[in-house]
């Protein structure tokens, strides 16, 4: 819910309020993303949904929109850490392009990090790693920070 709401109403809500807004989100659809299985046993989570719903997108100079064209945002993930660098975000990022293609998105964006050290600590990855976008077929479109390109897949071009 951080990236859907302005900051001082993400704080006010904090806890279970937030939790029950994400719950109406998913119960009334789209679906705001994907989780990765391993078996049956949840190891990911990628978040995407039309940009217009993130507020807090709409204020960031760095991740200020590219063009007018109409785009889904992918804006968090989550792997469990003995999945990690294993993958899953390639896979999880190839599963959320076709959900948004479902609901007929034309472009994917996403906010991931270029990290300057290797390896990157795992908490400062939540946005997902640029080198998992390319490997999911996303490229750099603008960058407006050292260390956060913005990227984007033409659902098209797939």
């Amino acid at each position: 819910m951080s990236w859907r709401l302005h900051r001082a109403q993400y704080e006010k809500q904090k806890g279970p309020r937030n939790k029950a807004a994400f719950r109406k989100i998913v119960s009334t659809g789209p679906p705001p993303g994907v989780i990765a299985y391993s078996g049956a046993e949840p190891v990911g989570w990628c978040a995407v949904a039309p940009r217009e719903v993130h507020a807090r997108l709409e204020n960031s100079r760095v991740l200020a929109r590219v063009d007018n064209q109409p785009v889904w945002s992918v804006t968090c993930f989550f792997v469990a850490k003995p999945f990690r660098r294993a993958g899953v975000s390639v896979q999880l990022l190839t599963a959320v392009v076709d959900l948004a293609a479902r609901f007929g998105a034309q472009i994917i964006e996403g906010y991931p990090v270029e990290p300057r050290k290797n390896p990157m600590p795992d908490v400062f990855a939540w946005t997902g790693i640029a080198s998992a976008f390319r490997q999911a077929g996303f490229r750099e479109v603008v960058r407006r920070s050292s260390v956060r390109p913005v990227m984007r897949c033409d659902v098209a071009r797939r």
